[in-house]
């Protein structure tokens, strides 16, 4: 199991370390890095019993991936974690609230979801996310699983015109395969908005493109975060061999 310690930790020129929470001091700070993120600059919805805290159900389950700048003292990145028997003992994927994932149920004992990324606003230059990132990729083989799932946001902040026009051209190099389509509960109403705008990935898709994850089917919207979320598989063995060698130490 990834620990946060120095042996595991990754660090840079400003002493960030990575690893996974390891007290209910360390998931709250988490927690609020998040609220402050999504629901005060995003402007998202976030139902939670504590102020200034996005907690939810699935919360408890997951193991928690943070980036500490230990000079500063406090926590500047994380994602959370949902192993397959934390899946199972919560009652699913988070995923599932917005997609139909039936065709991916003979891998459910192979499926790690991710979720809930975010990095403190004056520390969005590249290394948290690389931290992160290389925590993720010791988790997954450490533990021998086999595929990362998850919902990447695109802002509806256009009416989703962007994020339209954004699936209709990655589904012409980056769809999955049809075995691996996941279906939106709640489809963005693609007939009705543009599909011809030029529109960029943001950075955490490209880099999960880049990567070599597939996207699985159209994207649905998500009212409560106003975003269009779609639906992202990574096939470990599909990994580019570029983030291999620099996030897993694979060798060729």
């Amino acid at each position: 199991m990834l620990q946060k310690n120095p042996q595991t930790a990754h660090r840079t020129g400003r002493n960030l370390h990575v690893g996974l929470a390891t007290c209910e001091t360390e998931i709250l700070e988490a927690q609020k890095l998040r609220y402050r993120v999504f629901a005060e600059e995003m402007g998202a919805r976030l139902p939670s019993r504590t102020p200034g805290v996005d907690r939810d159900i699935y919360d408890p389950f997951c193991e928690h991936l943070i980036v500490r700048d230990e000079d500063a003292g406090r926590i500047v990145g994380t994602y959370r974690i949902l192993s397959p028997a934390a899946a199972r003992k919560v009652g699913g994927y988070y995923s599932e609230n917005e997609f139909d994932l039936t065709r991916l149920t003979h891998l459910r004992s192979r499926i790690v979801e991710i979720g809930r990324s975010c990095i403190a606003a004056d520390y969005r230059s590249g290394a948290v996310i690389a931290l992160l990132w290389g925590g993720l990729a010791r988790y997954m083989q450490e533990n021998r699983y086999d595929y990362l799932i998850g919902c990447a946001s695109v802002s509806m902040a256009d009416g989703g015109h962007a994020a339209a026009s954004l699936y209709n051209r990655l589904q012409e190099t980056h769809l999955s395969p049809p075995e691996y389509r996941m279906f939106p509960r709640c489809p963005l109403p693609l007939t009705r908005l543009r599909g011809d705008l030029p529109a960029e990935a943001p950075p955490l898709i490209k880099g999960y493109l880049r990567a070599g994850a597939w996207i699985c089917g159209e994207p649905a919207w998500d009212p409560d975060f106003n975003t269009a979320d779609l639906p992202i598989l990574m096939p470990m063995s599909k990994v580019d061999d570029k983030y291999a060698r620099h996030f897993m130490g694979r060798k060729d």
